[in-house]
């Protein structure tokens, strides 16, 4: 009994890990102000790259650019974490089999 359940234990954390390397490969962005600033993450959550337009960076555009940056960054991070709640979802289904679908 005990055997089996630590077989699944070591599966469930096999899968995990397999799951983290294919978010880390998988991109999402996020994007505020028409595109004035663009947010590229990591299915983990993990900022790759930041965009701004030219017009943002000059001396009097510095609040819109910080509410513009918040955006981006808000909406990337909640694309990613789509991401990984899709994937998360895929292991649970593999582990429970038809209960799986139930979380």
């Amino acid at each position: 009994m005990f055997g089996d359940l630590f077989g699944k234990l070591q599966e469930a954390q096999s899968k995990m890990k397999e799951s983290k390397e294919r978010l880390a490969l998988i991109t999402v962005d996020g994007e505020a102000g028409d595109g004035a600033v663009k947010v590229v993450v990591t299915g983990n959550r993990e900022v790759k790259s930041i965009d701004i337009a030219e017009r943002l960076l000059e001396k009097d555009n510095k609040e819109e650019l910080e509410d513009l940056m918040i955006t981006a960054l808000n909406r990337a991070l909640k694309n990613a974490e789509n991401a990984w709640e899709s994937e998360m979802k895929g292991i649970a289904g593999g582990m429970l089999g038809p209960l799986g679908g139930l979380f």
